[in-house]
């Protein structure tokens, strides 16, 4: 007789990762038969050359002998306490180290956080395009991810009036990505009041993802969704992977705010499930207090004549360029999310362009409906690499599209 095979949960069926999924696993079978590739689908610093902060490597270095014991479930109390004065810098009123929960990245701290927070078929409003990661925590946590359109022809800032449609008696939280992952949008004060004010009125909790709070351009001005939130419950979530780029050291926080007594059993319920997997990564909280503590060393990256200024501005040049393609000028974060010329459409969705990009062409990039998004025009790359190779990049892409131009 023949088992039949063992079946993989049904939650997963509304769980995508592409970022991570099918091409990327393409990816590395090309690699194995030897061809080089050029991968843009993740914004992993350590990958292009930029290094964790000397001091952040000898703080942690430093206390390695205090890092063996597991430590309080939600961490130590150096890296609370400087969360705790970070926040207080910013005009964040009310905080303490009880409020801020230390997690191995905010990866965890997303699932934590929704995990204590929603019943079966509870909703959650999340953008489009998201962090796919958020549409799957809700799912996997037995919720709904309801999303609201977030348009290029809009710079990416969020249809006010249709998350507002969106809302019904089932809805618990508004998941906010400010600087913005893929878009690379910075959401202005008069977006986030009215995000803010949609909470307040229809008493949903903010989940705000700020781990990208310091990586801004141009002028634009990062506001904390905390400094606003002062009435309702706000959990806001950052770390050091991004702006420190010590991805590897799986440090994130998050940290609840405004009307803490409301949150009171929330926070008990992420004290449960932080007690249930002991503690986070001890030894790389110790380089939290000395990212907080230092000199903002991510500043002349994001300033012109920096890498990741520069490399951003070739992204924008290549594109101005392209007859091919089109970006709404990314703001934030380390990402361009570029849509293809409609003369494309029905010839070339993203799924086929970034299958044909690797294969042939030696380039990985994220397709643009991995984000939720329900287009299929769009791909996004990270702004990491270096300036010239990056122009390889697009004379890698200009020559894939030009075959169909």
């Amino acid at each position: 007789m023949v088992n039949p095979l063992v079946s993989s949960s049904e939650v997963l069926q509304d769980v995508r990762y592409e970022i991570r999924g099918r091409l990327a696993n393409h990816a590395l079978e090309l690699e194995k038969r030897g061809y080089e590739i050029i991968s843009l689908n993740i914004g992993n610093p350590g990958l292009f050359g930029f290094r964790t902060p000397e001091a952040m490597r000898l703080a942690m270095i430093e206390n390695l002998d205090q890092a063996e014991p597991y430590c309080h479930q939600k961490g130590i109390f150096p890296a609370r306490e400087a969360v705790v004065i970070q926040q207080q810098s910013r005009g964040v009123t009310g905080v303490t180290i009880e409020e801020v929960f230390i997690g191995n990245g905010v990866s965890e701290l997303i699932d934590l956080s929704l995990r204590a927070l929603l019943n079966p078929s509870d909703e959650v409003l999340v953008p489009s395009p998201d962090y796919p990661l958020w549409s799957a925590a809700v799912a996997l946590n037995g919720g709904k991810a309801v999303h609201y359109r977030c348009a290029s022809d809009n710079g990416f800032l969020p249809d006010l009036e249709q998350m507002e449609n969106a809302i019904t008696p089932k809805t618990r939280a508004i998941v906010v990505i400010n600087p913005n992952n893929p878009s690379g949008a910075v959401y202005d004060r008069e977006t986030l009041m009215a995000i803010v004010e949609l909470a307040d009125r229809h008493n949903l909790v903010l989940l705000s993802d700020e781990i990208y709070d310091q990586m801004v351009y141009d002028g634009a001005e990062f506001i904390p969704m905390a400094t606003l939130a002062t009435n309702c419950v706000c959990l806001t979530f950052s770390g050091l992977s991004k702006i420190y780029r010590a991805c590897g050291y799986r440090v994130g926080w998050a940290v609840f705010s405004g009307d803490i007594d409301r949150a009171s059993q929330y926070i008990h319920g992420m004290e449960l499930l932080s007690a249930l997997r002991l503690c986070s990564n001890v030894p790389g909280q110790w380089a939290v207090q000395t990212a907080l503590g230092g000199i903002q060393s991510i500043q002349p990256l994001v300033e012109p004549g920096g890498r990741l200024y520069q490399s951003r501005q070739v992204v924008i040049d290549r594109t101005a360029a392209s007859d091919d393609l089109h970006l709404e000028r990314p703001m934030g974060a380390m990402y361009a999310f570029l849509r293809l010329h409609e003369r494309f459409r029905g010839i070339l969705d993203d799924q086929a362009f970034a299958t044909e990009l690797l294969e042939n062409y030696h380039v990985l990039v994220a397709p643009g409906s991995s984000f939720n998004t329900p287009y299929s025009d769009h791909f996004r790359i990270t702004t990491l690499p270096d300036t010239d190779t990056i122009d390889i990049v697009f004379d890698r892409i200009e020559e894939c599209l030009g075959q169909y131009s």
